[in-house]
């Protein structure tokens, strides 16, 4: 009898504020990740942040302050995090897969974060 393999959904194995302005992620998979937290908080897909009906991005880059900081980082069940910006944002919901593929090491990059 074969035994078939458990597909383990990717999630973070660890997290932690490596800087103010640096987030730290080690995923299931032994991955290490080290986010800008500007960037992730960028890639927001909220309402507020993209259009509903055509997608466009209404957040500007210029609008959010380079030195902002997650004031609070919280899982959203087993598949997200919400964090609570310094800039009073808190609506965005990142996933976990949204977030692996925001990698910004050098691996993931020249795979354009294929995973």
């Amino acid at each position: 009898m074969a035994v078939t393999p458990i597909n383990i959904a990717l999630a973070p194995q660890t997290m932690k504020q490596v800087s103010p302005t640096t987030l730290g992620i080690t995923w299931n998979d032994g991955h290490e990740s080290t986010y800008a937290v500007r960037n992730i908080r960028l890639s927001c897909r909220c309402a507020n942040c993209i259009d509903e009906w055509t997608r466009e991005k209404i957040l500007k880059a210029e609008s959010i302050p380079e030195d902002i900081k997650p004031k609070k980082i919280e899982t959203v069940g087993r598949y997200a995090i919400q964090i609570n910006w310094s800039d009073g944002h808190s609506t965005g919901i990142f996933t976990f897969e949204q977030l692996r593929s925001l990698c910004e090491c050098e691996s993931c990059q020249h795979k354009n974060c294929d995973h």
